[in-house]
């Protein structure tokens, strides 16, 4: 198992077999528990990687952002610089 989650399919088995289980059923359990576990849990790695991925689209949508923005206020000079001269 993955360092996922610290699951302890052993004391999760002892359980269910004091809970009336058979120790194959406890034993097929715990294992199953165990994968779904490791396969669906993120890890505190998955999260740091997701955090650093989501902070990296966080600059970038910034910085195209910014350069939209300039363009955009480049035009509008542009546009008001033409009327003027039109204008006058």
């Amino acid at each position: 198992m993955s360092d996922a989650a610290m699951f302890d399919t052993l004391a999760y088995a002892k359980k269910l077999k004091s809970a009336g289980f058979t120790e194959e059923q406890a034993e097929i359990q715990a294992e199953a528990l165990a994968g779904i576990i490791d396969e669906k849990l993120a890890t505190k790695q998955d999260i740091r990687d997701l955090s650093r991925d989501i902070k990296e689209m966080e600059i970038r949508l910034k910085h195209d952002l910014t350069l939209r923005l300039g363009a955009m206020l480049a035009a509008g000079m542009a546009i008001i610089a033409t009327i003027v001269k039109l204008i006058s």
